[in-house]
């Protein structure tokens, strides 16, 4: 378990600050296979999981609803036919936080618990 997964996401206030380039740049190693998109003028964190079926596919949202819930945080997500889109970014301050990277490194163990390995099932 890395440490971005056993974190916790800390409340988060409109002023906080967003993460600079240099600590996005930090971060990314711990969340594998996750890419900045930019959408809407925001950067977020964006994953494809991909699965033999829908109901699989229903299955991993569930479970990361799940977790958005308790940790108080919550991503957009799309479902589809054998395949998940994860969007994770902080409202609030229209980019990335710490939260968010805390968040894709859980939502990988979720796959990983699933699957019982990244590799073959995520783009």
């Amino acid at each position: 378990m890395n440490g971005l997964e056993s974190a916790r996401c800390e409340a988060c206030r409109k002023d906080a600050p967003k993460l600079t380039d240099a600590e996005i740049d930090e971060l990314m190693p711990e969340v594998q296979g996750w890419s900045i998109n930019e959408a809407e003028g925001e950067k977020r964190l964006v994953r494809i999981f991909k699965f033999d079926n829908f109901a699989d596919a229903l299955d991993f949202t569930n479970r990361i609803g799940s977790l958005a819930e308790d940790n108080a945080h919550h991503p957009a997500i799309l479902t589809e036919w054998g395949k998940v889109t994860v969007s994770w970014w902080t409202h609030k301050i229209n980019g990335l936080h710490r939260n968010d990277f805390i968040m894709a490194a859980k939502t990988n163990a979720v796959m990983n618990s699933i699957s019982g390995g990244l590799s073959d099932r995520a783009v």
